[in-house]
């Protein structure tokens, strides 16, 4: 089998240029987005005297740590939509680990390319993560929501052509309470030059997501 070099886009992290909004697909499709979201919100617990004003008692936050990214996904997930990859992944540099975290896996299995990254992110609010994922969406137009998934999630598959090579990127955004989860898989074909279809593409971005959702979940947040 004869040697294949990355294409300059791939290896400078497949920065968009020409994107192409993909239309006509469903979010909705199949058993991957039917697990029920739960509320985890504690509830405020300020208190109040008879002659002075209302208690500036911070409202106790959801989730105070970024959970481990790369332990955040089953080896067989990572199997299945990056063939090749080392289970472990690799997490990337963050200036604060507490806050933000992300992993990466990646590989090329014969001529077919797979990227994907999973991200945490605490808010120090509820609020804040929520106009977090409002100015995240607005940033990616084409997409649509996830029901089930989280207190909300979305979802969006664009196509970047550069030097003749399409690649197809799945982004999934999922608010948790104060937490933010973002996935990013993505993957190309060197040998027809072509991608995979949006629907493998999408499927793999929320079926990641979901088992992200999962991790942070069960690390759990403020006792």
């Amino acid at each position: 089998m004869r040697s294949l070099p990355l294409p300059l886009a791939l290896t400078a992290r497949l920065t968009p240029v020409a994107v192409l909004a993909c239309a006509g697909w469903a979010l909705s499709s199949g058993p991957e987005t039917t697990t029920a979201a739960e509320g985890r919100t504690p509830g405020q617990t300020g208190t109040r005297s008879s002659t002075s004003a209302p208690s500036t008692t911070a409202v106790p936050r959801t989730y105070t740590e970024a959970p481990a990214p790369c332990d955040s996904l089953p080896e067989k997930t990572i199997a299945s939509l990056v063939p090749g990859a080392e289970p472990a992944g690799k997490e990337l540099p963050s200036t604060d680990s507490s806050v933000r975290r992300t992993c990466s896996w990646n590989a090329l299995k014969g001529y077919d390319y797979r990227w994907l990254d999973v991200s945490f992110e605490i808010g120090d609010s509820d609020e804040k993560a929520e106009q977090q994922y409002e100015a995240r969406k607005a940033e990616k137009s084409g997409g649509g929501a996830v029901p089930g998934l989280g207190d909300a999630a979305y979802s969006v598959v664009n196509l970047t052509t550069e030097d003749k090579q399409q690649t197809r990127e799945g982004v999934v955004l999922v608010r948790v309470a104060n937490a933010l989860v973002t996935v990013t898989y993505n993957g190309s074909d060197f040998e027809t030059k072509t991608a995979p279809s949006t629907d493998e593409i999408n499927k793999g971005a929320i079926k990641a997501a979901k088992a992200a959702v999962a991790a942070l979940t069960e690390a759990g947040g403020t006792g």
